[in-house]
Order: structure tokens, then C-alpha cells, then sequence
């Protein structure tokens, strides 16, 4: 049983025994508790934990866990009602509305009930992290001199030579100077938005796109205007055509493993991308999102749009997050040209830097033997349960289109049958023990068929994904017919 589901159902029995004790009693102690419920030390701790900030118990270190004694009286509600008139007061002088729809972002983020299969997940299981090789990085970082001072407000000089061999490669295209150490993929695209285009502008976007890029252009006011893209990327002759329709100023694209399509840049569109670009005048943001989830059968992968572009044109947003953990929240972007002291400029002003010890930490990390081990175990991994899920798609859920088959990346996007209801499939699924992702949220403007994201990083293995496609069969029936 996965960690997180053994502290829920603890949490949950906890709760229910609470009214065993009177209010200030003691529970019984972690060593009782372990041996009680057949659990581990850490879930014992994590359970109660929850209970605690649920205001039903209180821990004394060295003393042990004792019932909370009822609250006083709630005070009165208080009336918010007056803060719809105070958001909405400025809205009619705004070309786009700048509220935040975070829900596309959530449904990969949330995490799902007890017993339910996540292939709506947007990061690795714990399974495929390397926590050990992270722990021992962050032990290593914590002796470092000077690790608990302020570091420079780019990053690490080390960390953003480290970057820049891996966007601009061995002949060393990129610089350290032009990259800066940025908290997490989301915050590089949030900076590089920000930076290239003001309130109410369009900026191009692929479709379909990542969710979490579309919250951040409509939150900063921004309206994205989708380009299609195929199996081999975004189609340049449309590309030209929205450039010259929007008058945009910036493009968003994610050439490698394309997120949903897992779609790459095809090599002969690429000069004609940045070419098109800066013929408008234009940047390109590239968000390298898994470069380091390549499959074991990949081949070669083309270098970053960044590493052969001269003129400036790209902003390269690249993150170590997906390749270890959702809280090794360090990035960097990429740039050069007077763009770069824009994109320092708002770095500074929105997290002044990303905390030193995770910048040593992630030194630690890539510079460790157990780094190369960790890619390697990850990418024979991801290619065994992309494979597994590919086939059981295939043999038990045909009427699910699956039109491309990715090397890289932790995802498959399938096209639901003519007509068919994505909420209600969802929905359908959810009961039959499995959490996915719509496609709708994916596409800035109307889509052009129903579709679904399933993915195969997020679940323990081959068997809860064999598993889960069997679930889905039911999820069907229900839906379908």
C-alpha cells in the first residue's frame, strides 16, 4: 500500500477512536500505535500530524499525544460579500478579464482518494524518485560553508554553468551568464510571460497546451491565440498566419514531448519556427519541460530551440522537477539581449532568490554518481509502462484513438469517440476507481474533439496501470454504450 494512502486510512481509524478519551487524555504511544495497526514509525508520525493541524489532538514532544479539548465558541462570520464589488470594480477598463482559473493546474496536482489509480498525475510515483540519492544531496548541501547565507540573486555560479552545458551543449552556445536559477518550471513561465508582453496582449500558444501556461497568460491579463500542432509540432504556415492575424510578440511552445501530444518539433520545422518568429519581430518561450524523461528507445533527442539561436529569439525555461520530485522546485532560464535584465528584473521582485541550500542540494544531486543511475533506471521505466499502457489500451479500450505514441514524457493522449461527453466520462471513471484528466482544459479555444490525458508516471507500476485500463473498460460501458 502507498505511504499516503497508509496515513489517510490511520488518520481516519484515529479519528474514529478519538471519543475512547476524554478531553486533555493521552493516546496510547507511536511504539503501541505501530505495533496496534501494523504500520511504520513515519506513518504513525504523518497521522498524527494531520490529526493535529485538524485541531483534534496535541502533541508534546516527549510526552506523547493527547485529545485537544473543545474549541471556544466560533466567533460570528464575518461578511465577505463586500470583496465581489472591490475585484470587479476595475474589470470593465480590462481587455482580459484577469481572474485565475487554477483548475486545470489542480486536477494534476490534487492528490485522488484511497483506492483510486492516478492517471492524472503530473509527477513521478514515489517509486520512481530518487529520494535517496535527493536525501543524500541535501545532507551533503547542509555542510557546505556558507549554505544557510544569501546566495546571488541570478543562482549559483556552479548551477548556472550546469544549466547552461545542458541547454547549449558541448559547444557551449549558452553561457552562464545568461541563465538564471529560477523556483520551478511554473515560476520561469510565470517570469518570461510577464516579462515579454503587457496586460491585454495575445500571445500564441500551441493547440493543445499545458493548462498551467494558459492560467498564467489569462492571469497576467494575456490572450492566448492557439496554433494547432500535429504529430510533428506546431505547424509553421499557421504559426505565420496568427503572427500576422494577432500582431503577437511572443510564442509558447514545448518542442520536446509536447504536453499532452507528447508531439517533437520535427527537425525541418525548426529553422522555419524561429524563422517566422523573428521575422514578427517575436520571442519564442521554450518550455523544456522533460528533456531528462526521455524513453530508453528515444534515439538522440534534437538539442533546445536555445542552442541554435544566436539572435536571441528564445527564452528557455528548463526544471530538474520532473526528473526527481514536485518539491525540487529549481529551474532556469535561459535568455540573451536586454530581454535577460527584464526577466533578473521581476525574478528579484516576485522570490528575490531561490532558497541556497536547494541550489547546493541540486549541485549535489546532478554532480553525484546516483544522477546518470537515477536517468537511466528512469528512462527504462517510463518505456516499460508506456508500453504496458499502450497495449492495454489497444486490446481493451480500442474505441480510444491513440493517434501518437511518445518516446518521452509520462503521458498518453487519447481522442474520445465522436460525441462523446469528457465530464461524464471523467466522472464515469472516478467511480470506477480512476482519476484522469480532461481534455478540455488543454485548448485555449474551442477543441476540436473530445480527449482525455492518462498517465502512466504517477501510478506504482505496470500492474496498477493494467489495473487501471481494466477499470476504464467499465468507465466505458457506462458512458458509451
Amino acid at each position: 500500500m502507498q505511504e499516503r494512502s497508509s496515513v489517510a486510512q490511520l488518520a481516519q481509524q484515529l479519528r474514529q477512536d478519538l471519543d475512547r478519551y476524554s478531553p486533555g487524555g493521552k493516546l496510547p504511544s507511536s511504539r503501541v500505535l505501530v505495533e496496534r495497526y501494523r504500520v511504520s514509525p513515519v506513518t504513525v508520525s504523518r497521522a498524527l500530524a494531520r490529526l493535529a493541524a485538524e485541531g483534534l489532538v496535541v502533541t508534546r514532544p516527549g510526552a506523547g499525544a493527547f485529545r485537544a479539548r473543545p474549541p471556544a465558541a466560533a466567533p460570528a462570520a464575518g461578511d465577505t460579500s463586500w470583496q465581489a464589488v472591490a475585484l470587479s470594480a476595475d474589470a470593465a477598463a480590462d481587455l482580459v478579464p484577469r481572474t485565475v482559473d487554477a483548475s486545470g493546474v489542480t486536477v494534476s496536482l490534487a492528490a485522488p482518494p484511497t483506492g483510486v489509480i492516478e492517471f492524472n498525475g503530473g509527477y513521478l510515483h514515489p517509486c520512481l524518485q530518487p529520494e535517496r540519492a535527493m536525501a543524500a544531496a541535501l545532507s551533503r548541501a547542509g555542510r557546505r560553508p556558507g549554505v544557510w547565507g544569501r546566495p546571488p540573486l541570478e543562482g549559483l555560479p556552479e548551477l548556472r554553468e550546469w544549466f547552461a552545458r545542458g541547454i547549449g551543449g558541448p559547444g557551449g552556445t549558452v553561457t552562464a551568464a545568461e541563465v538564471l536559477v529560477t523556483a520551478g518550471g511554473q515560476s520561469g513561465l510565470t517570469a518570461a510571460l510577464r516579462a515579454l508582453a503587457p496586460p491585454g496582449a495575445p500571445v500564441l500558444v500551441e493547440s493543445p497546451t499545458y493548462p498551467g501556461m494558459l492560467a498564467i497568460a489569462r492571469s497576467a491579463g494575456l490572450r492566448p491565440v492557439p496554433v494547432p500542432v500535429d504529430a510533428d509540432g506546431v505547424k509553421p504556415e499557421l504559426l505565420a498566419e496568427a503572427f500576422r492575424a494577432s500582431g503577437a510578440r511572443v510564442f509558447v511552445c514545448q518542442p520536446l514531448f509536447q504536453n499532452p501530444t507528447g508531439a517533437v518539433l520535427a527537425p525541418e520545422r525548426r529553422a522555419r519556427v524561429l524563422r517566422i518568429a523573428r521575422e514578427a519581430g517575436a520571442f519564442v518561450v521554450e518550455d523544456d519541460f522533460v528533456r531528462r524523461l526521455v524513453h530508453e528507445d528515444a534515439g538522440p533527442l534534437p538539442p533546445p530551440l536555445a542552442a541554435t539561436d544566436p539572435d536571441g529569439v528564445v527564452v528557455h525555461v528548463g526544471s530538474l522537477t520532473k526528473a526527481t520530485s514536485p518539491s525540487f522546485r529549481v529551474s532556469a532560464l535561459a535568455a540573451r539581449g536586454p530581454v535577460l535584465e527584464r526577466l533578473r528584473a521581476i525574478q528579484v521582485v516576485d522570490t528575490f532568490f531561490v532558497p541556497r541550500p536547494l541550489q547546493e542540494a541540486a549541485l549535489e544531486l546532478v554532480g553525484s554518481p546516483a544522477w546518470p543511475r537515477h536517468l537511466r533506471a528512469l528512462s527504462a521505466e517510463l518505456k516499460a509502462r508506456r508500453d504496458t499502457m499502450t497495449a492495454a489500451l489497444r486490446l481493451r479500450l480500442p474505441e480510444l484513438a491513440l493517434s501518437h505514441v511518445p518516446a518521452g514524457g509520462y503521458h498518453l493522449w487519447v481522442r474520445l469517440p465522436d460525441g462523446a461527453d469528457e465530464s461524464a466520462f471523467a466522472a464515469a471513471a472516478l467511480r470506477a476507481g480512476v482519476a484522469l484528466t480532461p481534455g478540455r482544459p488543454y485548448f485555449s479555444a474551442e477543441p476540436p474533439a473530445a480527449h482525455a490525458r492518462l498517465s502512466f508516471a504517477a501510478v506504482g507500476g505496470t500492474a496498477e496501470i493494467a489495473e487501471g485500463v481494466r477499470r476504464l473498460r467499465t468507465a466505458c460501458d457506462e458512458v458509451f454504450g
